[in-house]
Order: C-alpha cells, then sequence, then structure tokens
C-alpha cells in the first residue's frame, strides 16, 4: 500500500496539486484520530496518586482497573469525583457531597473529617467497595475503611449513594451542593457509574488533594481539621439515612 508521504508527492508531481494531496490524505485512514489524547497535567497528577494508594492498600483489593478519587480539597460545586481509568488512561469528574458534619456553615467548603460514630462527618482515607444493597436511597455501595481515619465506615454505614441534592441542576441553583450524614453522595445518572465502575472490591480514595483543573495544586481557603473526640458530653446518636 503506498505510504501517505508518497501520495503527496505523487500528486503534486503530476500537476494536479494540493487538492489531490489532500483528497489522497483524507481517504486515508487517520491514525492520530485512533490515538488516546495524552493526558492533562491534572489526570497525571490522579494516575500518580490512584498508582501510589493502589501500591500502598492493593493486598486488600479485589480489582485494581479504576480507582474513585473523591477531592474534598475543592468546593462542593466543582467536579471533584474522578473516575480514574488505569487501563484505558482516562478520567471522568462528577459531583460528590460531603458530610453535614464536615460543613455545619453550609458554604460548601469540607472543615473537619471524622471516623467517630454519630459525627456525620466525612472520613478520609483509602476505602475498599463491597456489595451493593437496597437502602433508603435506593441501590448503594457499602465502604469498608482501610486506614485508621475511616475504620469505622463499615460500623457508621458510611456508604455511596445517590441523592438529588448531589446534582449538577442542585448546584446551578444553590451554588453548591447539599449535604450527606458522611456518605459520598452522587447524582442519580453519575452514581449509576459509580455502581458499574466501582463496585466489587475497587479503591475509593477521599482526602484534600486540591487538584485543579489546570493540574495545579490548591489549598482550600478554609482549615480542615480531624474530629478525634465527641465535642458533647452525651454520646453521639445513630441517624445516618444510608444506614442498611
Amino acid at each position: 500500500m503506498m505510504k501517505r508521504r508518497d501520495l503527496i508527492k505523487a500528486g503534486l508531481r503530476a500537476g494536479v496539486g494540493a487538492g489531490l494531496a489532500a483528497g489522497a490524505v483524507a481517504a486515508l485512514p487517520l491514525r492520530a484520530a485512533a490515538q488516546v489524547a495524552a493526558p492533562s497535567p491534572r489526570d497525571r497528577k490522579l494516575f500518580a496518586l490512584a498508582r501510589n494508594e493502589l501500591a500502598r492498600v492493593g493486598n486488600q483489593l479485589w480489582r485494581s482497573d479504576i480507582v474513585g478519587i473523591a477531592d474534598f480539597g475543592l468546593h462542593s460545586a466543582q467536579r471533584r469525583f474522578h473516575f480514574v481509568d488505569l487501563q484505558r488512561e482516562r478520567v471522568e469528574s462528577f459531583h460528590v457531597s460531603h458530610g453535614d458534619g464536615s460543613d455545619a456553615e453550609h458554604d460548601g467548603w469540607l472543615k473537619r473529617y471524622s471516623n467517630l460514630e454519630g459525627s456525620h462527618a466525612t472520613s478520609r482515607g483509602a476505602y475498599m467497595t463491597r456489595s451493593w444493597y437496597v437502602g433508603r436511597f435506593g441501590t448503594s455501595i457499602r465502604l469498608d475503611g482501610l486506614d485508621p481515619t475511616n475504620s469505622n465506615a463499615l460500623d457508621r454505614a458510611i456508604v455511596m449513594h445517590q441523592a438529588q441534592y448531589a446534582t449538577p441542576e442542585h448546584v446551578a441553583r444553590w451554588g453548591r451542593l447539599g449535604r450527606s450524614n458522611g456518605c459520598l453522595a452522587m447524582g442519580p445518572e453519575q452514581f449509576d457509574r459509580a455502581l458499574i465502575d466501582l463496585a466489587g472490591g475497587r479503591l475509593v480514595l477521599a482526602g484534600s488533594y486540591g487538584i485543579a483543573e489546570d493540574g495545579s495544586t490548591i489549598a482550600p481557603p478554609v482549615v480542615q481539621t480531624e474530629l478525634l473526640r465527641p465535642e458533647r458530653e452525651d454520646t453521639f446518636q445513630r441517624t445516618n439515612p444510608g444506614v442498611y
């Protein structure tokens, strides 16, 4: 088969000019179109983070092809939950809510993490997704905390579930997402992707990574702390609507 470059030269020598050359090029398969675009600076950081955490906790997982990353260093109005597909080398990003115990002011910024029962706060760390179950918000995914900072996830019923307050439409109306009781809540359409791509022993990360759209690392304009003990004298009550 004649090479693309030879066709171009032959057309020019034949005196038919650039029109024939361009037509010959257009008639050939475009290799470039079939190639995967080079990852963006942001995506390269997400790939590196996913691979580093897989190396750290991977022996506890069942699957390592796709990693979910919830970046709570970003405002809830931003698409801060990333499906990081390491096999296909692509990233898709959606909205995700944090807990109301992490954001008492309800301004869209997470201020504190907690592993405490009844805190309604988001926990940071690595999770392994487990089985589906049907609860208050429909089909949901259990999360098993793999770090000391989220080791109570199963007991606290910290899960992934769908919620109308976690949709792009909610952001368009209110400028921020609604809040969960500590669960990772996504819009119904977006959560359908999680059911398919993340369930069954895959890694989900939650932390304040602050990876901006352009790949730069930013710091949230609030102090983010870890709540290590109850703020009240009485015991926290279990009121998580994601309970199974």
